[in-house]
């Protein structure tokens, strides 16, 4: 088992897609948490050309095991994106009753996960 704790790092095209994101993440048990960062400029290359955007930026909190099966899944069926930024990053340290809440909140037999 990969229980191992990851962040998450998701854009979104506004703070409302973000919070939708957000409260289905955590209604599934897939999230302990998901701060939102509204008003963040994005610049990308995309389709040929330079482009600009406002958008709103997600920090989810997670376990490995739960990214492909669980997440991916969760945020393709809600996002507008035709291919979304969904970048899961290892969590080296961190404090230990923290990281521990994570698994917890993560992991318990009561999760509703799998609609």
């Amino acid at each position: 088992m990969n229980d191992k704790p990851i962040v998450i790092i998701i854009t979104v095209p506004s703070k409302q897609v973000g919070e939708k994101i957000a409260e289905v993440l955590l209604e599934q048990k897939v999230a302990a948490c998901v701060n939102i960062i509204p008003g963040i400029s994005s610049i990308y290359f995309w389709k040929g050309s330079i482009n600009r955007d406002e958008e709103s930026l997600l920090i989810v909190k997670s376990r490995a095991e739960l990214f492909e099966e669980y997440l991916l899944p969760i945020v393709q069926a809600i996002h507008p994106y035709e291919v979304p930024e969904i970048i899961a990053l290892p969590v080296l340290m961190g404090l230990p009753g923290y990281l521990d809440w994570i698994k917890e909140v993560t992991g318990g037999e009561e999760s509703t996960r799998g609609l």
